[in-house]
């Protein structure tokens, strides 16, 4: 009988409220106030039945890399790191790489907000990506808005060999109900094979839901299934996040239950779990 798939939590974060300004989190998020590490996940990924782990950089600057590189030393069960690079000024992005590269990295993230991302257009900013691409790195990035989803394909088609890796399923409108333009948002994202995404939720939705309901998350995920497929949908749980409305355990379930009611047999969920997060990122085996 061939080994089970390891399950993989392709999304979260570590913190010290204290050493980092994070300028997205707001008085609004005070349940979240509060320092997170690796002993505090331990026993959730346990009880998850999570194997290993994706850590995200969570605010743009050097000393994150540094704090980032020292987490995934300690804790046996970060798989890959995604650090933080100066994207738009290719330069100090190399110089970046070249101090803090660490065996973990897997990729690179820098925070966009709703900012316009036509910098990616920049010859040099693309030569920088395709020099991303050739040591083997994604880039993770959450477009919400039209023109940031136009900048992110037209660089997913100018370089095809990257790996690009939607995070938080680019920012459905759950707490509307109505799906808006994020449809054909996603769907143009999907129709590069470069493009990969991922089934969890961001600190825009959860703030603005008033309660978490995984009703609502259903016809997002079997959309996001439809146009991406389970080969390009990894599981995450965007924790010590997702806390402002769902625990751990049941936030994973949640996701994992909206893609089975989508249509995923236990194939795709394994795939979906565990096997797309390892492929895309370039795990080892567990």
């Amino acid at each position: 009988m061939p080994p089970a798939m390891p399950v993989i939590d392709a999304h979260h974060h570590f913190w010290r409220v204290a050493r980092q300004h994070q300028a997205w989190r707001t008085p609004d998020h005070h349940a979240i106030d509060r320092d997170y590490d690796p002993a505090d996940l331990r026993a959730e990924l346990a009880a998850a039945g999570v194997d290993a782990t994706v850590l995200v950089q969570s605010v743009d600057t050097p000393e994150e890399n540094d704090r980032l590189a020292a987490y995934a030393d300690s804790a046996d069960y970060v798989a890959g790191v995604v650090g933080w690079l100066p994207l738009a000024d290719p330069p100090a992005a190399r110089a970046e790489l070249a101090r803090s590269a660490h065996p973990s990295l897997r990729g690179v993230r820098t925070l966009v907000g709703r900012d316009p991302l036509d910098w990616l257009n920049r010859p040099d900013v693309r030569a920088l990506f395709t020099d991303l691409a050739d040591r083997g790195l994604t880039w993770d990035v959450v477009p919400v808005t039209a023109e940031q989803v136009r900048n992110v394909t037209a660089l997913a088609t100018a370089v095809p060999e990257l790996r690009i890796i939607v995070d938080h399923l680019a920012r459905p409108p759950v707490e509307t109900g109505t799906p808006g333009p994020w449809a054909a948002h996603l769907a143009a994202l999907a129709a590069l094979p470069g493009v990969a995404c991922k089934l969890s939720i961001g600190i825009d939705v959860l703030t603005a839901w008033d309660r978490w309901d995984p009703e609502a998350l259903v016809p997002y995920v079997a959309h996001a299934l439809d146009v991406f497929g389970p080969e390009r949908l990894l599981l995450a749980s965007n924790w010590p996040v997702v806390l402002l409305r769902r625990d751990y355990g049941r936030a994973l379930a949640d996701l994992a239950e909206a893609a089975a009611r989508a249509g995923a047999g236990p194939a795709d969920l394994a795939m979906i779990r565990g096997a797309t997060a390892a492929r895309w990122y370039r795990l080892a085996p567990a």
